[in-house]
This record gives C-alpha cells, structure tokens and sequence, in this order.
C-alpha cells in the first residue's frame, strides 16, 4: 500500500502546539521524560527483556577498550547531537543509553501489530517488513552498503543477514553505540571480522567523508524522526554523493500520515515528545520532494506497519 507524505492532521497540530507549551516548563518536562523512561523499561521487563540486568552485565565489560577501536577523536560534534534523547541527559553520548538501546527497541517495537505477533518478535517484524519491501521493489543484489546511524549494530546484522554476500559499513555520530556495536561483532559475528564485511565508522551522516559514488546501496533505520530539517536535506545530498548512478537509497521511520499519529492521546504524545526533541519538525518535512530536489527519482513510499513507513530512491 503506497501512502501520501502529508503532515498530521490540524488536531495533532493544535496538540502539539499545546504539548510544547507544557514541555517548556522544565520541571514537568523532567516529569514527562522520566515516565517515558519507566514505561519502556516495565514494557521491556513484561515481555521477558531483562533491561537494567542487560545493561548492567554490558557496563562491566571492558567498553572503554571497545570504544578506542571506534572512536575518531578529532570528530566535532555538531549542537543538535548535543542535547538530551530518549530521556538521557546526555543524549546518545553515553554508556547508559548505549547499553540499553537494543532492550528499548524491543519494548518500543512490542506494541506494533494488534495481532496475535508476541510482543519481543515485534522488533524483527518490523525489521522484516523494511526488507519485504526493499527487496521486492529493488531486484539487483548490493556489493556495497553503506547503514547510517547503525546504533549499536542491530540494523547493520539485520542488513547482513539480508544480503549476506555484501561488505557492510555501519556508520554512527556515537562511539559509544559503535564500541558496542564491535563487541556485538566480535562476541557474535565474529565471521563477519574475519571476512571483513563489517565495519563500523564514527562519522556525522551529513559529511561522511567517503569519496563520490562509494556504495551502490544506502540504507536507515529510524534516524530522521532524530533530526533538525536542515540536517536532513544536508543527510539527503550527501547520500546522493556516495551513491553510484543507479544506486537506491532506502530508509524505515514513522510515518506522519499513520492514523496511529494523527488520533494520539495528548497525554501518549506529551510522553513521546520528552524524548524525541526534533519530532515536529520530521512531521512537517516534505521527504519526497526533499529527495528529488536532492538528486533522486521521485521515490515510492509505501506503509510497511500501521506506523511506519518505507521509502525507496534511485539516484539518477
């Protein structure tokens, strides 16, 4: 099912506006993020994901020593990277955050489908419903692929397992995610060291500092919903860089014509904007006439769950 790119609905509009109000008054903004936090770790604990167990056990690993694998220490970080996610005071620049962001997707995932799918398949469904579409729509098999904003590797083996013959370069603005990511590699795909068709780059997606036409296939997941519009068209361009002619550039997010958005409790969205603070402007940003004014074909956007939705570009 292909889907327009319209923005919400004025309802959803006149409660953000009202939501934003209330977030500035920094107490209840503390408030709100806090019960944001909460609820996902019960959501992840009820589904059998042992959340601060998990993180726990990953905090006494050697990660400072990962980190120094990953880490480009000459890397400035651009201000909109600088500032609380997810409710993190320091955002994704941290080994909290780090640690446990594989147990907050299961949890965020969980919810998804009103069916009879168990709440922790929700996350590899949803994963899978991405590539359902990408592969249906793209027939030739990538040699080169480049995942940005790769997090701590879940997206980059997800993207392995769906083209296992291709080398893979998963590239993230947090070392820490990366350091995580490489021990995720060495003490779970260690095959894919040995064959080096992994690798992991700690670079901004707006300048990747790859050379021209670098990969044939670009891929991301939930990473716009994180960013200032001015930071996406920058996202968008540099894609169309790297990408070789003929090359596709695909990408999974919210989708702002979901009914699910459109139709949300004040009080749900109050709690989803603490920790997502750049929510409004993805909402109201025109992605396929941003991608064509990029360099792409019009792209196809299709709903893969009843809140996501896939996008697919050609370079031209």
């Amino acid at each position: 099912m292909t889907v327009a790119n319209s923005a919400p609905s004025s309802k959803i509009g006149l409660a953000s506006r009202l939501v934003n109000s209330i977030l500035a008054i920094a107490p209840i903004f503390n408030i709100a993020k806090q019960r944001a936090r909460k609820m996902m770790i019960e959501r992840a604990e009820s589904m059998g994901v042992n959340w601060l167990q998990i993180a726990a056990d990953l905090q006494k690993q050697d990660l400072d020593s990962e980190l120094a694998k990953v880490q480009n220490p000459s890397l400035k970080y651009p201000d909109y990277y600088i500032q609380p996610f997810h409710a993190y005071e320091e955002g994704n620049l941290g080994w909290q955050p780090a640690t446990e962001v594989e147990s907050a997707a299961y949890a965020v995932h969980s919810r998804i489908w009103k069916d009879e799918t168990p709440p922790i398949e929700g996350d590899a469904r949803l994963r899978q419903s991405y590539f359902d579409i990408v592969k249906e729509k793209i027939s030739t098999q990538p040699q080169d692929i480049l995942d940005i904003g790769c997090s701590v590797g879940m997206s980059t083996f997800a993207l392995h397992k769906a083209y296992p013959q291709a080398k893979i370069t998963g590239l993230d603005l947090s070392p820490h995610f990366l350091a995580i990511a490489n021990y995720n590699t060495r003490t779970k795909h260690p095959e894919l060291l040995e064959n080096q068709q992994v690798q992991w780059i700690h670079s901004t997606a707006e300048q990747t500092g790859f050379p021209d036409n670098s990969f044939d296939f670009v891929s991301c997941f939930l990473i716009f919903h994180e960013l200032p519009q001015d930071v996406s068209r920058q996202i968008l361009r540099e894609m169309r860089r790297i990408l070789r002619p003929n090359g596709y550039f695909t990408f999974m997010d919210m989708n702002p014509a979901s009914d699910i958005y459109r139709k949300m409790p004040p009080y749900i969205l109050t709690l989803l904007k603490s920790t997502e603070p750049y929510l409004d402007q993805y909402f109201a940003f025109d992605m396929e006439a941003e991608l064509v004014a990029a360099g792409f074909d019009a792209p196809s956007i299709t709903a893969n769950s009843p809140r996501h939705r896939t996008i697919i570009a050609k370079a031209t």
